[in-house]
């Protein structure tokens, strides 16, 4: 249970913050009413304790109300079982934790406690339900030592009820119609549903589409240690849903975001994370394909219900075990495939994406280049998007067997399975189905950068590695290392080799920093002066640094080149983090970054540019949009004035340039009062 809001208004929509609980008893009664018609003892004792006083006179709260606000500050401040159960007795309270949980249980949300083969093999249920042990690896579902206890359990957080549990509140129902209702659509992109995906949803699939009420999902994963000890081997998954029918303001509240799986064990799921998937994708199929009747409290009516999953979030390594793409390797890019190969480092013992300049313009001159890029000329256009239908093609025949004992026997790169994803029938029709967080990449991005600038061990680019690296593919002779009589290796500065002058400019910058509390971390408590090394940050300490902080603290430390890219490069993030974002800009803002990349590519080592920094594809909406001819062309070298007509006709039908055209009429009209419209818009056109 969470509380509710208080009271502010956004998008045309009240939040709410921090509502009594007693005051949403009402609605919450009538949300698992239905869930007790089997059991009219326990309703009845529910609806005895929502009555009864928490003492004699008492108005504010009664016995239910008061151990649901009590079970809330346990739970939201980490109060101990111990001193829950100090509560002073001789009242209507219960008197332990257990009897606590015991009174609310009722009011809770179902959930499946899943059995799952140790191996990540397969879940126990359905033709498996009855198994002692999965047939193929032979493991047992139980521990030996322990008798019954299940050896691996996967929790699952049934969907359905939770979609009910919002519907049956009036308030929550409305809000649930915010993309339809109340959403602002003057072409600025400011929420999924503006997006060219979400209006495809509505032309292809039309009767998903009439009811406003049908949800559109998200599904984002990822894995973190519980227990805090990177020495302690354990990994824990959540999966969790987000519902983008709610206002940006709301959707990625924690009150109307939940958790659906719950995935725990020693090691990662990995490649089997599709076993785990399975009965939410299960749920998910049936809510695109039958529906559920669910009680509108804002309309006071039932409708059946739909949803649909519109996308997922997650880091890059989440989105190999998702789509089923190897993120690694010579072919890492699941855009570009085959046509965005990495370069093998002999040195550094890795792959390397320096491809930048196939993004660039035809004949832009970085292409021609050799010496400052990889030693070769790049003549190589951008790959083109391959569309959903054409990668389900390509992977619904594969067929593998999940499990920590099975290796498959297929390629290490491409696709190596046929995602659990593709079961829902609208999938291979979505433009984009997997999304990256923006802010991992960010933070990746940060550390290379300044563990490179700052020459810090164990996360520089740079190193006698990366300058062997240079040497083998024959560039930047200047750069390579060097070894002196003594047998000591001489790295010659680079570009953004920083001196201990300049280090040391560069942290009492960020050192004399001091920022609102909230905004991120005590910069100052980051910055160790005695060893120059920036300690403890998190990933919004790197959000903050790469979007405010670096491009001041770098302003006299670097060259000027070096300089301007990174600033730019911290512009980009600035840029695709805004609230609102004009797609107008969006081209701009990707030829800038393919601009930049390339440039950082002429100063960095390599060893710098691993896949989370390959460039964008060309869309597969190219050509006629594009202005090129779908039936040929003929070239021919224009006169001025032909040229000069071209030019005005073409200004002239600019829908920005009117406001222009028509004041400047305007002016030549008051200074010239006696003049015709002809010879004016000869003045004008001159």
């Amino acid at each position: 249970m969470h509380a509710g809001d208080s009271g502010e208004t956004r998008d045309n929509v009240r939040v709410v913050h921090d509502v009594d609980e007693g005051d949403q008893l009402e609605d919450m009664l009538h949300a698992v009413e239905d869930q007790l018609d089997d059991n009219p003892s326990m309703l009845e004792s529910l609806l005895s304790d929502s009555e009864k006083p928490l003492y004699e006179g008492c108005t504010k709260y009664t016995r239910l109300s008061a151990i649901l606000k009590l079970y809330n500050l346990k739970a939201g401040h980490g109060w101990t079982d111990t001193s829950f159960n100090m509560l002073p007795k001789d009242n209507v309270l219960p008197d332990s934790t257990y009897e606590a949980k015991k009174s609310l249980s009722p009011m809770g949300l179902p959930y499946e406690k899943i059995h799952v083969c140790p191996n990540d093999c397969v879940l126990y249920r359905n033709q498996y339900e009855s198994l002692e042990s999965y047939p193929i690896c032979e493991a047992s579902r139980y521990k030996k030592r322990e008798g019954a206890v299940p050896a691996k359990v996967l929790w699952y957080f049934t969907i359905v009820p939770r979609f009910k549990r919002w519907f049956s509140k009036a308030e929550d129902a409305k809000k649930l119609t915010w993309h339809f209702d109340s959403r602002v659509d003057d072409g600025m992109l400011r929420h999924p549903a503006d997006s060219p995906q979400w209006r495809f949803i509505d032309g292809k699939f039309p009767d998903f589409a009439q009811e406003k009420r049908n949800l559109r999902l998200a599904l984002s994963t990822d894995g973190f240690n519980p227990f805090g000890s990177l020495s302690s081997t354990y990994s824990t998954w959540p999966v969790m849903l987000v519902t983008y029918n709610l206002p940006p303001s709301l959707c990625m509240k924690r009150r109307y975001m939940f958790l659906s799986l719950l995935i725990q064990g020693p090691k990662q799921p990995g490649n089997d994370i599709d076993v785990y998937l399975t009965p939410l994708i299960d749920d998910l199929i049936m809510l695109w394909e039958e529906g559920v009747e669910v009680f509108d409290a804002y309309c006071n009516e039932n409708f059946n219900l739909k949803a649909m999953l519109f996308c997922t979030i997650q880091d890059f390594p989440a989105y190999g075990n998702l789509s089923g793409y190897t993120v690694k390797g010579k072919t890492a890019c699941p855009i570009g495939m085959e046509d965005c190969k990495g370069t093998w480092l002999n040195a550094s013992k890795k792959h390397v994406y320096p491809v930048h300049r196939q993004f660039l313009p035809p004949n832009h001159p970085y292409r021609r280049r050799k010496n400052v890029f990889n030693g070769q000329q790049e003549f190589k256009g951008r790959s083109k998007v391959i569309l959903g239908e054409e990668i389900f093609d390509k992977v619904k025949n594969i067929d593998i067997t999940f499990g920590k004992k099975h290796k498959s026997a297929l390629s290490t790169q491409g696709y190596k399975k046929c995602s659990v994803l593709w079961r829902l029938l609208y999938w291979k029709h979505l433009f984009v189905r997997h999304l990256l967080d923006v802010m991992h990449i960010e933070k990746n991005v940060c550390d290379s950068l300044f563990g490179t600038l700052l020459n810090i061990n164990g996360k520089t680019k740079d190193g006698k590695k990366a300058r062997d690296d240079l040497k083998d593919m024959g560039i930047r002779g200047e750069l390579h290392a060097v070894d002196n009589d003594k047998g000591r290796t001489y790295l010659p500065p680079a570009a953004y080799t920083l001196s201990r002058k300049e280090k040391i400019e560069f942290f009492e910058s960020l050192a004399g920093v001091k920022v609102p509390e909230g905004y991120s971390s005590n910069i100052r408590n980051l910055v160790n002066m005695e060893t120059l090394k920036l300690v403890g940050l998190k990933s919004h300490d790197c959000h903050v640094l790469m979007q405010q902080l670096l491009p001041v603290a770098i302003r006299s430390i670097l060259p000027k080149d070096v300089r301007f890219a990174i600033i730019i490069l911290c512009g980009f993030f600035h840029a695709i983090y805004s609230k609102v974002i004009d797609p107008k800009e969006l081209t701009t803002l990707e030829n800038e970054i393919v601009l930049v990349l390339c440039q950082l590519e002429m100063y960095f080592p390599p060893s710098f540019f691993d896949v989370m920094r390959i460039g964008l594809p060309v869309s597969r909406h190219s050509g006629r949009m594009d202005g090129e001819g779908t039936i040929g062309r003929k070239q021919c070298d224009l006169s001025y004035d032909d040229w000069h007509k071209a030019h005005s006709y073409i200004l002239h039908n600019e829908d920005e340039v009117m406001p222009y055209v028509e004041q400047h009429m305007s002016y030549l009209r008051k200074c010239n009062r006696k003049a015709n419209e002809k010879s004016l818009a000869a003045e004008h056109s001159k």
